[in-house]
């Protein structure tokens, strides 16, 4: 059933994690198929001619035992989205604020399962992550790596990443290198979230990222 035709007021919330921003619905009460939400991001986050928003998070009923709910996500051009921290981080806040109590949170999501603690005034959301698989040092892709940059890794976070460490990630121009090596044919069919990585200390590190799905830059 496409979702002009089902003619609902759709409530919503606007939420912004780490400058990463999303539309968040209560799918617990619309029940929104996946085909619906996957249609409802490529609709509403087009940015200037609706809401604008880098994807669709939705708060659906828990598929696994335990678990306090399932976090949905899709990125701003309709494609699902396994795992957003960022996200994540919001949908859990969401969820403290729609009666759910558990402390901690936890949660079914296409990547696995995840957990969140939400503090007592919501201000503060932390999320605990399962360890990265898939690591793939120095990863062979098909196209250049930026000036001055000869190697590329690759990690799954729930989601795929290709980390390039850099000189100066102030100078790139991610308009130009995002979307070249967000779809290297080394990375297959599904590409990667790209990250450019300076280290700017012992322990410090400087990080723009170009993410699929949003086909942007993201904060």
């Amino acid at each position: 059933m496409s979702i002009q035709s089902r003619k609902l007021i759709v409530e919503f919330t606007k939420m912004s994690g780490a400058g990463n921003d999303f539309i968040v619905i209560d799918n617990r009460f619309y029940n929104f198929s996946r085909d619906e939400l996957s249609e409802m991001a490529k609709n509403l986050c087009r940015r200037r001619i609706s809401l604008g928003a880098d994807g669709i998070l939705a708060l659906c009923n828990p598929d696994t035992e335990g678990a306090s709910f399932r976090m949905m996500y899709y990125n701003a051009d309709g494609s699902l989205g396994t795992m957003c921290g960022n996200g994540a981080r919001c949908l859990a806040r969401f969820a403290r604020e729609a009666g759910l109590m558990e402390e901690p949170l936890v949660f079914d999501s296409d990547a696995g399962l995840y957990a969140a603690s939400v503090g007592e005034d919501a201000s503060l959301v932390r999320l605990f992550v399962p360890a990265p698989k898939g690591y793939v040092e120095n990863i062979p892709l098909d196209g250049d790596l930026p000036n001055g940059s000869t190697v590329a890794h690759y990690i799954w976070t729930g989601t795929q990443h290709l980390v390039i460490p850099v000189e100066d990630v102030s100078k790139l121009n991610l308009t130009h290198l995002g979307p070249r090596l967000r779809a290297d044919a080394g990375l297959g069919e599904e590409g990667a979230n790209v990250n450019f990585v300076e280290q700017t200390g012992d322990a410090t590190f400087h990080v723009r990222t170009f993410e699929k799905g949003v086909e942007a830059e993201t904060l």
